[in-house]
């Protein structure tokens, strides 16, 4: 769909909301990307190359529409590298820092479940773009999630202290995954106009699956927690600055460098 095409929704609404999923996949990739090199092996420095090359590539697709859209002559790279901190809409989550493995595979897993379920709705969203976006990046995060709930389970009904990092790594991060499922204005806005549903309403499938995986791993669930929340309105933790300063610096220092 061009953008002129664009009718059912106010531009800066959509523009908005396609940062949102664009800039999760964004963030969350270069988090992933860090661990090149130094995974504690080889076959899991691979796997998480490829994770973070398929979130990268799904948030050029999203970010070049979000360009379109907005119609001020961007583009996916100036929306990744341009932008500050306060106008990033990423979630909170996929800040959070990698620390040992078992955090990253947890983060990884909490999101994949979101992920999938939205994709999976998007597919039949009213915006051809959207669908078409959605039903080819589906085929990726499948994948992302069955690997990072096989490796929850691994690790969490794994050795005493490979459950206990794991069970630590779910407590630090589950305060972070109630942004997922918090509908505000430009939700409302896009779910009225049949392009994405509700975030509220992907909650129930993302508990379901969360449950199960957690039962097999042998961990238990934190149940009700505070939930963080921000990401969405550009409020976001210091960490998200160290990323875009590392991200953002060969562009920031050679303004229009490419390859």
């Amino acid at each position: 769909m061009a953008a002129a095409e664009v009718q059912a929704v106010d531009r800066t609404v959509l523009v908005d909301w396609l940062q949102r999923v664009g800039d999760s996949a964004l963030i969350l990739g270069h988090r992933v990307s860090e661990w090149c090199g130094h995974s504690p092996v080889l076959e899991e420095d691979i796997a998480l190359a490829n994770q973070a090359l398929d979130l990268i590539g799904q948030c050029q697709l999203w970010l070049e529409y979000a360009a379109e859209v907005e119609g001020k002559g961007g583009n996916a790279d100036k929306m990744a590298y341009l932008r500050d901190a306060a106008q990033f809409r990423n979630a909170l989550l996929v800040e959070r820092p990698n620390g040992d493995f078992g955090q990253t595979l947890m983060r990884q897993f909490l999101f994949d479940a979101w992920h999938i379920e939205l994709l999976r709705a998007l597919k039949g969203s009213s915006d051809k773009r959207v669908a078409e976006i959605a039903a080819k990046a589906e085929k990726e995060v499948s994948y992302h999630l069955e690997r990072s709930a096989d490796m929850v389970i691994a690790l969490g009904d794994g050795t005493e202290e490979s459950h206990d990092r794991m069970q630590k790594a779910l407590n630090a991060l589950f305060g972070y995954t109630g942004e997922l499922f918090m509908d505000d204005a430009v939700d409302q806005a896009i779910a009225e106009a049949g392009i994405a549903p509700l975030p509220s309403s992907l909650k129930a499938a993302w508990d379901r699956t969360v449950a199960d995986v957690l039962a097999e791993a042998t961990l238990t669930h934190p149940g009700e927690v505070y939930q963080h929340k921000g990401g969405k309105k550009g409020v976001h933790s210091e960490y998200l600055g160290f990323i875009l300063a590392e991200m953002q610096f060969l562009q920031r220092a050679y303004p229009g460098a490419v390859w």
